[in-house]
């Protein structure tokens, strides 16, 4: 059975860092899907705050990192694996591996699922 998300410990880390880095009652990082780019979409993480509408969100949690995902770009993001570590122009980044996905710009930027 795939898992519709997996977190590594890596990106665990970087999360829970951000969220315990932030200003305010942060209490997670949305992953979410925004129209831009060559391809189409590009993701984006988001601070959650207390208070936020979270009722639209899929809530996904390992060890103390906590992250929301809008239900209606689940289908684009289900049996993604988060990780962070060394991007491929070597920046320490997110690091998203789709199934999903068909195509992806030169830059790396912004994707396209089927």
């Amino acid at each position: 059975m795939i898992e519709p998300i997996t977190i590594t410990t890596s990106a665990a880390e970087a999360i829970s860092e951000r969220i315990q880095d932030a200003k305010g009652n942060v209490i997670g990082v949305r992953l979410n899907v925004k129209p831009t780019g060559c391809s189409g979409n590009s993701y984006a993480m988001e601070y959650v705050n207390e208070g936020d509408d979270i009722s639209q969100d899929d809530q996904f949690t390992k060890d103390e990192a906590v992250l929301f995902i809008p239900k209606t770009v689940s289908w684009m993001l289900f049996g993604i694996e988060i990780d962070y570590g060394m991007d491929d122009l070597g920046n320490e980044s997110f690091i998203f591996n789709n199934p999903n996905e068909v195509d992806r710009c030169g830059c790396g930027e912004s994707f396209r699922v089927r």
